[in-house]
């Protein structure tokens, strides 16, 4: 009897024993994990406090101090750049350009992407790899065809020169994403639509453009973050200063003799706030989007 009892308490501690190492192993291993993705995130968000910070410097103290803390706040650099380089108007000049390319990026590559996830057609495959393939090719090698064509179509100096140019570049990818969130959507949905009476363009408005959104917002992002970072397209197609875009603005801060970097970078610093704010709104949406597809059922 007494052989069963401390045979029995053996094996208890025994097994307490292996748990217990196993819970210190899971606790280890969280807070390696944690450790990590903490450092991660200081060395990622470390270049946008660096550009912050010395957006705040003259350029003495940013030869002097280059990492380290400005030591006079020079809060006027704000100012200065903005009239200086005329940033509000590159900066309206951007938010038109980007905004038009993304518009017709977004209404036409949900249109593409609905009729090639929810309809078969004999040339289907064909038209979803020219689409691939268009997400292949460089950007900057076709600078000189497209300066080419804009000049026969008398586009250059206008608006149209960066919204086509940014447009036809990003419909790949958008149609390529959108694609492939349509398709996972349930194909109950779209008959039953079709039992209620609702016609082609109404399945398109009603039902799958709402439920498209998280794809939508990962196209949003990435389109607005290209046209609106965009320097090469901008400075071969625009000469007039009145068009110019914000990264031409801030260029204007760097010359052949010297660059004033404390400018320089207070104009990063305003242009980067809009794409901040944007993935702030879109984030979640975003998430979603770009993991559609990855899990069916």
């Amino acid at each position: 009897m007494n052989s069963n009892i401390n045979t029995t308490t053996t094996l208890s501690a025994k097994k307490a024993g292996v748990g217990g190492g196993g819970r210190v192993l899971r606790k280890t291993g969280r807070t390696l994990f944690w450790g990590l993705l903490t450092i991660y995130g200081v060395i990622t968000l470390y270049p946008f406090f660096w550009l912050v910070i010395s957006a705040f410097k003259t350029n003495e103290d940013f030869y002097v101090r280059p990492f380290g803390l400005p030591q006079v706040w020079h809060f006027d650099n704000f100012t200065r750049a903005w009239e200086s380089s005329r940033l509000g108007t590159a900066f309206g000049n951007s938010v038109l350009v980007a905004i038009g390319s993304l518009v017709l990026t977004l209404f036409i590559a949900a249109l593409t992407s609905f009729i090639l996830a929810r309809f078969q057609f004999r040339w289907k495959g064909g038209v979803l790899t020219f689409f691939v393939i268009g997400m292949l090719i460089p950007i900057h090698s076709t600078l000189v065809p497209l300066f080419i064509l804009m000049k026969q179509m008398s586009l250059l100096n206008t608006y149209w020169a960066l919204i086509l140019p940014y447009t036809a570049f990003a419909l790949p990818t958008a149609i390529f994403v959108l694609t492939a969130y349509l398709t996972s959507v349930p194909r109950d949905l779209e008959e039953a639509a079709f039992i209620d009476g609702t016609g082609l363009w109404g399945l398109f408005f009603r039902i799958m453009l709402p439920m498209s959104v998280p794809a939508l917002a990962t196209v949003t992002i990435l389109s607005f973050l290209h046209s609106w970072n965009d320097f090469s397209f901008a400075l071969v197609f625009i000469n007039k200063t009145a068009l110019k875009t914000l990264p031409l603005a801030i260029a204007n801060f760097a010359d052949g003799y010297q660059t004033d970097y404390g400018l320089s970078l207070a104009g990063m610093t305003l242009s980067v706030i809009p794409t901040i704010v944007l993935y702030l709104l879109f984030q979640e949406q975003m998430m979603k989007g770009m993991t559609a597809g990855a899990v069916k059922g």
